[in-house]
């Protein structure tokens, strides 16, 4: 039997669409803990936010049986991307999922500079010296436009802390 070299829209559907219930069930569950009814005084915290949930429950569900049901009918799969399309995706997408997990026990700004660095050398090819210096110095840039004039903190880690910040 041949292997598909693609990713289906139909499970890519599906699997936004699951995501999205989710994210709908976490925001009805919360509304729940804070109160989602008409109080004396008018509408608890959670109230407007349930009903938000519960529409982004009930529309992923009709998204679900969307697709099911346009599957059952057609036998013709379109074609979300192709094997070599979703690699690209993936090298850029999990080395930013890693930069994002980085900036909580790094900060920001530290973890800006390996994530520069570590794209311009990957990617482009540049000397190591060049892509530090430029990760640095973008870094120095962001912080003294955040922390120093705009006077907004952003995540920091150990160094930043060291020095003082």
């Amino acid at each position: 039997m041949h292997k598909p070299q693609h990713i289906s829209m139909r499970w890519v559907e599906i699997a936004v669409a699951l995501l999205f219930a989710l994210v709908g069930a976490v925001v009805v569950m919360d509304s729940l803990r804070t109160g989602n009814e008409w109080a004396s005084d008018g509408p608890q915290p959670g109230y407007f936010p349930f009903y938000i949930g519960a529409l982004m429950i009930a529309c992923a569900g009709w998204v679900v049986l969307d697709t099911l049901k346009k599957w059952r009918k057609s036998d013709v799969d379109d074609i979300f991307a192709t094997h070599a399309e979703f690699k690209l995706v993936l090298k850029m997408l999990l080395p930013t999922c890693i930069f994002v997990a980085a900036v909580f026990a790094l900060g920001l700004y530290v973890s800006a500079i390996f994530f520069i660095a570590f794209f311009m050398r990957w990617q482009g090819h540049y000397a190591w010296w060049k892509a530090f210096v430029t990760g640095t110095s973008v870094a120095a840039v962001l912080f003294a436009l955040f922390e120093v004039w705009f006077l907004v903190q952003l995540p920091k880690g150990p160094l930043e802390t060291w020095l003082g910040y």
